[in-house]
């Protein structure tokens, strides 16, 4: 009789304590976000009134478009290099490990231990690095070969390079990790056939290895993008933003808007900004993997 009440039972009913827990976690703060975004909330004076006032106003910014554009280049520089470089070394491992060969995981350990640093940490060991001051490290490494300094974080286009260097040699790691478990779970008699037939290692890549890391390659291109989507402290640490607002990304932007001009509304209205793209790169990116299967 039990087993037939159970078998009768709604599945809401099972359902609804986890839909409860998981809306008042992730659902509540992006629904209070959207109600402060029409309205003219500050940090000092919170909430007085409901307008659309806030959301024309940061829209309208004239500093937003040099904004997005700054967030649309440390974003694509990043996901393409930080997927690239992660597939390579994940490779590079997943043989090595195959073959047997000493310091695989020595290797796996170097890679991971950047991306246990903080990020403000990131930012602080990449500004000593690039600082343009005599004791800067690669412009001494520069200068030891007798090149001329280069002006690693004064100059809007190398600041940019630089900050995109900082992430990814913080992100790598996940890349890594991911296409490594992904890798460890192939088939080896697909590779194996191919092999058997003749097909050079490129081929085998091309043809053999990466159709069946499709499912990697949407996962983890959607987690990077939307993880440097919201990066803003190694930013913060390594060029404030500057020179100017070169480097000043949308969550950074954000960050300036609520903490420094103290607009509660406008931070929330960039911040469903921030989730709109999101959430449209990741419709793009299951669209076009879907559309290559």
């Amino acid at each position: 009789m039990g087993q037939a009440l159970n078998r009768g039972a709604h599945p809401l009913a099972w359902l609804a304590p986890v839909i409860l827990v998981l809306g008042a976690i992730y659902l509540w703060p992006l629904l209070d976000a959207i109600r402060l975004a029409f309205t003219d909330a500050t940090l000092l004076n919170g909430v007085r009134s409901y307008t659309l006032s806030s959301v024309t106003s940061t829209l309208g910014d004239p500093a937003l478009p040099q904004i997005l554009r700054a967030t649309a280049i440390f974003t694509g520089a990043s996901v393409i290099l930080l997927q690239s470089l992660g597939l390579a070394i994940a490779l590079l491992v997943t043989r090595g490990d195959r073959r047997g060969l000493p310091g695989m995981a020595a290797l796996r350990t170097l890679v991971l231990a950047a991306w246990i640093v903080p990020g403000v940490a990131n930012g602080l060991i990449w500004q000593i690095m690039f600082s343009e001051a005599p004791f800067g490290g690669l412009n001494s490494v520069i200068g030891m070969i007798g090149l001329g300094p280069v002006a690693w974080l004064s100059d809007p286009q190398m600041a940019m390079v630089s900050a995109v260097v900082a992430n990814i040699w913080q992100g790598t790691a996940f890349s890594m990790i991911l296409y490594y478990a992904a890798l460890r779970g192939l088939d080896p008699s697909l590779d194996e056939a191919a092999r058997v037939d003749g097909a050079t290692s490129l081929d085998r890549f091309i043809f053999i290895t990466m159709p069946q890391l499709k499912g990697a390659m949407l996962a983890g291109t959607i987690l990077v993008t939307i993880q440097t989507l919201n990066t803003f402290d190694s930013i913060i640490a390594l060029t404030g933003g500057g020179p100017g607002r070169a480097t000043e990304v949308l969550a950074l932007f954000t960050y300036n808007t609520v903490f420094r001009s103290f607009d509660l509304a406008g931070g929330a209205v960039l911040a469903l900004l921030l989730v709109a793209i999101s959430l449209a790169l990741a419709a793009v990116y299951a669209l076009l993997l879907r559309q290559r299967t």
